[in-house]
């Protein structure tokens, strides 16, 4: 999809009313919803200066977009099946 193709799309739906969208399969946002509803809340990522194998970081980054954070789900899962074993890790 291309930039116009976007924007033509946007000035379609700006131009629609309120009034006839429907809204039937999306849940009432009410206390019924709020208590079912999971939460989750992202930890802040910080930057980092990280050295890596050159094969390693050749290789994450040949399984394209995104390799960066497939690296940080590793580290989380490495971390959430120890972070129990050491008391000094919170």
């Amino acid at each position: 999809m291309n930039k116009k193709s976007i924007k033509s799309d946007l000035k379609r739906l700006d131009a629609i009313n309120d009034k006839d969208i429907n809204y039937s399969d999306i849940p009432e946002f009410d206390e019924e919803f709020l208590r079912t509803v999971d939460i989750v809340i992202k930890p802040e990522k910080k930057p980092v200066a990280l050295r890596l194998d050159a094969d390693v970081l050749e290789w994450m980054k040949s399984q394209g977009k995104g390799y960066q954070s497939r690296i940080n789900a590793i580290l989380r899962a490495y971390y959430e099946a120890h972070k129990n074993k050491d008391s000094k890790v919170s």
